[in-house]
């Protein structure tokens, strides 16, 4: 059955970056902790379907509430898919989507790119490298060796979790269907973040700061308890 297939493949793919990547996780979940404790904020970007790691990440139950996404429209899919490809290559964008975040240097950017080759996210971690603002990229290895490319993501940034996901993605071939279907990155690269953010929230925790958590609005209590969470960070991140 091919969903056993695919299963076994994501499966595969989350225990190599559990058996591989585990000293990289935690040394991202030291940066986002002490991003915790000195109350700044945690941005998360990715172009096409790498800006679904960001919003799994942000305003969700059972989350940290100092995540911001970063989301440009003309860089995801719902304004046009196949022009935030081509614009995900262009030159120049970074800077001008990075200025309207305001990040400090109290606070961490995730960039997050399967490829890591194209020029907005390799420009996201440079324009951030300049500003002096920590940031950690999530790429495959697959594509080290495409060097084709002036730049690639992590060699921009200050270090990288690899995603260990395969060239092209998609993993599953099915007879009669002249490309692979099945993509795995998705998954591989939520699984990181959401392990650099336990990590990091435990280790916050377990020095005595306050973690933000957001609760299920669907539980009782829960929309009370956000509440005041959501008043407490609706002047620092821009699309809550």
């Amino acid at each position: 059955m091919i969903t056993d297939r695919y299963f076994s493949e994501i499966t595969k793919t989350l225990e190599k970056i559990k058996d591989t990547q585990k000293d990289k996780i935690l040394k991202a979940a030291e940066i986002v902790a002490d991003v915790i404790k000195n109350e700044g904020i945690i941005y998360i970007f990715g172009c096409g379907h790498s800006h679904l790691i960001a919003l799994d990440c942000f305003y969700r139950s059972g989350g940290l509430a100092n995540v911001s996404a970063i989301l440009d429209t003309d860089l995801m899919l719902h304004n046009g898919a196949a022009k935030s490809s081509k614009m995900e290559k262009m030159s120049g964008i970074a800077e001008n989507v990075l200025e309207r975040y305001c990040l400090t240097k109290k606070d961490v950017l995730f960039v997050v790119s399967t490829s890591g080759k194209n020029a907005v996210p390799v420009e996201m971690a440079l324009e951030a490298k300049k500003r002096g603002i920590k940031n950690i990229s999530v790429v495959s290895s697959a594509y080290f060796d495409d060097k084709k490319d002036t730049h690639l993501l992590y060699e921009a940034s200050d270090f990288f979790i690899d995603n260990c996901v395969p060239h092209g993605d998609a993993v599953m071939e099915i007879d009669g269907i002249d490309t692979n279907m099945g993509s795995i990155s998705t998954a591989a690269s939520s699984f990181i973040l959401q392990s650099v953010i336990l990590e990091a929230s435990k280790i916050a925790a377990d020095s005595g700061c306050r973690v933000p958590v957001y609760m299920s609005g669907n539980v009782e209590g829960g929309s009370e308890y956000n509440k005041k969470i959501i008043k407490e960070f609706l002047p620092k991140i821009k699309h809550l």
